[in-house]
């Protein structure tokens, strides 16, 4: 696959996002926050074995995976960094989502190739709840997803999440996005069967 866009985050880490010039536009995302590192190999795992014809941003936040945390080098969360409707300055540390809105380089880098490439779908792989979440019109991606991995679907996370990218995408934008919570009880090998069928599916659409 071709680099189709890059940037560099503040440590001058590479952030890529891989396709073909014919693509799909369907978008899948790693690593939205450093200490849940699966989405990343798994992509480069099903990259390594498979040609696609989706779109993939293997690692989001490659300075939050070096430093083991969840938010970036700017100590941000990055998925409270988008400019939702409800975005607000957090007080907790652990969700900060910066001093205002699209404050980070790898937000802008996020919006910028959702102008360029309007994707119609958006898969974003987190850990550790075994959920498939959603936001917008994505209940029936959900639901099949859902038969793949075995896990349950839901539509509310159960906590507020302002600045989030579901909030952003999904609810604001219309963009069916699928928030992907894989277990981090598992090796991540054994995610591979499960994960490549859903990207196989994804191929399909």
């Amino acid at each position: 696959m071709k680099i189709l866009k890059e940037t560099l985050s503040k440590n001058n880490n590479n952030i890529e996002l891989l396709g073909e010039n014919d693509s799909k536009n369907i978008l899948v995302i790693g690593v939205f926050h450093g200490d849940e590192p699966q989405g990343e190999y798994l992509i480069n795992e099903y990259l390594k074995e498979n040609n696609s014809n989706l779109l993939f941003i293997p690692c989001l936040n490659p300075d939050g995976k070096d430093l083991n945390t969840r938010q970036n080098a700017n100590n941000v969360d990055l998925n409270r960094n988008f400019p939702t409707k409800n975005w607000i300055i957090s007080e907790d540390e652990h969700y900060f989502g910066g001093n205002e809105p699209a404050s980070e380089i790898e937000t802008k880098f996020m919006l910028e190739i959702l102008e360029t490439y309007k994707p119609k779908l958006i898969l974003t792989i987190h850990s550790p709840y075994c959920v498939v979440n959603y936001d917008g019109d994505a209940k029936e991606i959900a639901e099949k997803i859902s038969k793949i991995i075995n896990y349950p679907t839901d539509d509310d996370i159960g906590y507020p999440t302002p600045g989030s990218f579901g909030t952003y995408c999904g609810k604001e934008r219309n963009i069916p996005t699928i928030t992907l919570e894989v277990s981090e009880e598992v090796p991540v090998e054994d995610l591979k069967e499960p994960m490549f069928k859903i990207f196989k599916l994804l191929e399909t659409l």
